[in-house]
């Protein structure tokens, strides 16, 4: 994406604005922008998805860890793993948040 100049400070005049727009568009291709959808998902929906969410990397954390080499066995990366691993998640799975003053359906 191009960029103009840097704003010096002072505003624009109409003419100014102007002539960097037609500056910008000069090339003729059409300039694209999208908005990011909203997430409509309630607070404890979104808690859930996180919590599986981090189940499953623990997972695949854990699948990395076993097919690791035995020669890489006490490495960085497999203590890093260890570590990941050992975390006991088991008890955000058990948390239900709060529902929120009747917004959250």
């Amino acid at each position: 994406m191009k960029r103009g100049p840097k704003p010096s400070g002072k505003a624009m005049t109409a003419a100014q604005r102007q002539a960097r727009y037609r500056a910008a568009h000069a090339d003729g291709t059409p300039r694209w922008r999208y908005c990011r959808p909203a997430d409509r998902r309630s607070m404890a929906q979104r808690w859930h998805d996180a919590v599986g969410e981090l189940l499953n990397l623990q997972y695949a954390y854990r699948s990395w860890l076993d097919s690791l080499p035995q020669n890489a066995a006490w490495s960085d990366t497999a203590g890093a793993l260890r570590a990941i691993c050992d975390l006991d998640l088991s008890d955000l799975n058990s948390v239900e948040p709060p529902r929120g003053f009747g917004r959250d359906t």
